[in-house]
């Protein structure tokens, strides 16, 4: 009887503490569940009614997503508060049930003890019975002793098992919320990534359309300005045109003319005035086409006869430059030509036979200013004034028409000379 109503007692204490598990599980629910929702319902709420602008500045957004982090680790910090008081009340309740236990076992024990001489009790009747099994004695002490023994163990181990159970259940549902605390944080945190990214891509977005209208700008600004720039050139080229047309009405005077300089004049203005070429009016006065006039500074401005003949002997002049020019080239590529089967013997250019050593000496010296390697040799029909010497023919007949075609050194009658 009395291990019954242990057992009893034990299945009791078992139901009564689920019971209470349950109620205190779903109190905790109650209480953490409306938390994130007002949350929630602002969050949307105040994006609703502030929305944040798509060009959200990149530090700004990493400060709100590091406060909401604080935010959360906060509210997470709450529930592990809350689920380890939650255990500490719950073990407290767990000690104190115990102790009530023990306690209400010990009076009902101290009483069983005391009313065991009856033989007419169903206790007492229950303790003979039990006790032949655990321990042949006929002393009613010792026969009651194994019976308390084993109830107590029994119940201890049925209270150990129970509170085994609860810490289970406990923990399973600590680790449910903690799982879902974590989820939600996951979700959270790929949603701020998300909006982040997204803001991060909008920026970019909008700094390279900036960037291309910024190019479309300058480029409309640089045809804007390459139009001005070809609209004046083309400008000026029909003043000049009209300058030069005006011009192309006027004659040449037919007699020279003494002209004072005045301010602003120029060379190329007194050469449009009097329609003349600029090289012919310098000419005229022993100048530079490009010399600058002084005020009062005396010029004399060419007659048409002069004008034609400084056209042609300009025209010779640069005639004879690029003569020059072209046996100069044609010399360069003779000597790059000339091959070892060519060079039989070395050739010169005989410039001039000169009657006396110091006629081919200054001869000599003209040519060498010129630029030419010139040697002098006497023969029995005078002095030989010799340019080169040539290794081959070719080279030596090109020496030979640079040397005609030299202004400088005003000659037409040189001749190849084998050495």
């Amino acid at each position: 009887m009395n291990f019954s109503r242990q057992a009893l007692l034990g299945i009791g204490m078992i139901i009564g503490g689920s019971v209470m598990l349950y109620a205190m599980v779903q109190q905790i629910g109650v209480d953490n569940d409306p938390q994130p929702k007002p949350a929630m319902v602002d969050k949307s709420y105040t994006e609703q009614a502030s929305p944040q602008p798509l060009t959200t500045d990149i530090d700004t957004e990493k400060r709100l997503l590091a406060q909401k982090q604080k935010e959360r680790a906060a509210r997470v910090a709450e529930q592990e508060k809350r689920a380890q008081q939650f255990l500490t009340e719950q073990e407290t309740a767990e000690a104190q049930a115990l102790a009530k236990a023990r306690a209400e076992n010990q009076q009902y024990m101290a009483n069983s003890v005391s009313t065991g001489g009856d033989s007419d009790s169903p206790e007492a009747a229950q303790n003979a019975t039990a006790a032949p099994k655990v321990q042949p004695s006929t002393d009613n002490s010792a026969t009651t002793t194994p019976a308390v023994s084993a109830a107590n163990l029994s119940d201890s181990d049925t209270q150990k098992a129970a509170q085994a159970q609860k810490k289970e259940s406990l923990r399973q549902v600590e680790l449910k919320k903690q799982a879902e605390a974590k989820k939600l944080a996951d979700s959270k945190k790929q949603a701020e990534a998300k909006k982040l990214a997204d803001s991060k891509k909008q920026a970019e977005a909008k700094k390279q359309a900036d960037a291309k209208k910024q190019a479309d700008a300058k480029k409309q600004a640089d045809a804007k300005k390459q139009a001005e720039a070809q609209a004046t050139a083309e400008r000026k080229k029909q003043a000049e045109e009209k300058s030069a047309t005006e011009a192309a009405k006027k004659e040449s005077p037919k007699s020279s003319i003494d002209y004072t300089v005045k301010s602003g004049d120029g060379l190329l203005r007194l050469a449009r005035q009097y329609n003349m070429p600029v090289e012919a009016l310098a000419q005229a006065n022993d100048i530079a086409p490009t010399a600058d006039l002084q005020v009062g500074q005396a010029l004399t401005i060419p007659s048409r006869k002069q004008v034609q003949r400084l056209e042609r002997e300009a025209a010779t002049v640069q005639q004879a430059r690029e003569d020059k020019r072209d046996a100069k080239q044609r010399l360069r590529e003779a000597r790059k030509e000339v091959k070892e089967t060519d060079a039989k013997g070395s050739f010169g250019v005989q410039v001039a036979l000169a009657n006396n050593q110091a006629t081919a000496d200054e001869m000599a010296k003209k040519l060498k200013s010129a630029g030419y390697q010139v040697k002098t040799s006497a023969t029995s029909r005078g002095v030989r004034v010799v340019v080169g010497p040539e290794r081959g023919k070719v080279a030596a007949l090109a020496l030979k028409d640079q040397i005609n075609s030299d202004p400088k050194v005003n000659t037409t009658s040189a001749w190849v000379l084998y050495w």
